[in-house]
């Protein structure tokens, strides 16, 4: 299955600088291509992906972030400037103007950088699920794939903040208490395996729903782990059949308690 043609025509007004700049992360950081389908039946697959007002949401974080660390490291060189041109010390004063230049210089090339991988961070998200399992795939430098199946899950919640709100976007948070996987060319250490987000989507009531459903018919059809299920003993056979387990129980347990005591 072959999701990354929609992507790209969905992105069609990219520019060349930018297209460049892709392929060479591409090339240079190993970015795997778009995942394979979870476990389970691949017809049954459905392919969320982050809504484009997400990307809005990424660039505003990120002209906040660039905002104040210019004016963190200018803030100061412009006083200091300022101080001296007061005291009428010109050529100290068109020195720090000239590290102000360069200063300046420097956040504007780090900043286009960072947007570049922005987009980058927002094109390579993919949210899959099936019959019997998801799975969730982010991240650019540091690869993180994690695939759950439906028996582990336990957790389903929507969390939105305030400017996702404003945007009409959520994040829906998937927990489990084990069974999580990871893949990834790098892993951080202490990374939670239990926990993973479908970020900036649309439509996160809709997809928690959709995998509400798919676990409730998975759990149904006691398609859960074989380590869960327990071989419990019948009691439609009579009372005798009850009666000689009992029985049967008593004895190794009174056979145990004498070992324990050095009897024989």
């Amino acid at each position: 299955m072959s999701y990354a043609g929609r992507a790209r025509r969905s992105n069609g007004k990219e520019g060349a600088m930018y297209s460049f700049f892709r392929e060479l992360c591409e090339k240079w950081l190993r970015i795997p291509a778009e995942p394979e389908a979870p476990p389970g039946d691949e017809s049954s697959a459905r392919v969320f992906r982050a809504a484009p007002k997400y990307l809005k949401y990424l660039r505003v974080m990120w002209g906040i972030r660039n905002g104040l660390a210019m004016i963190g490291a200018l803030t100061p060189l412009t006083v200091i400037s300022i101080a001296l041109a007061v005291n009428h010390e010109g050529s100290a004063s068109a020195v720090i103007a000239g590290v102000e230049v360069v200063v300046l210089g420097l956040l504007i090339c780090q900043a286009l950088f960072s947007l570049a991988l922005v987009q980058l961070d927002y094109e390579k998200r993919w949210y899959l699920v099936t019959d019997r399992s998801l799975r969730i795939r982010e991240g650019v430098a540091t690869v993180r794939e994690i695939t759950f199946t439906f028996a582990n899950i336990q957790n389903l919640s929507v969390t939105q903040g305030p400017i996702q709100r404003w945007l009409g976007i959520a994040d829906l948070k998937v927990e489990t208490a084990g069974g999580g996987s990871v893949v990834g060319q790098q892993q951080q250490p202490g990374l939670n395996l239990h926990t993973a987000y479908f970020r900036g989507i649309h439509n996160a009531e809709e997809v928690k729903q959709l995998i509400s459903e798919r676990m409730r018919v998975h759990r149904d059809a006691g398609l859960g782990d074989h380590e869960d299920r327990h071989v419990v003993p019948s009691v439609h056979e009579g009372s005798s059949t009850v009666q000689e387990v009992l029985e049967a129980m008593l004895t190794e347990a009174v056979g145990l308690r004498r070992a324990a005591e050095g009897n024989p």
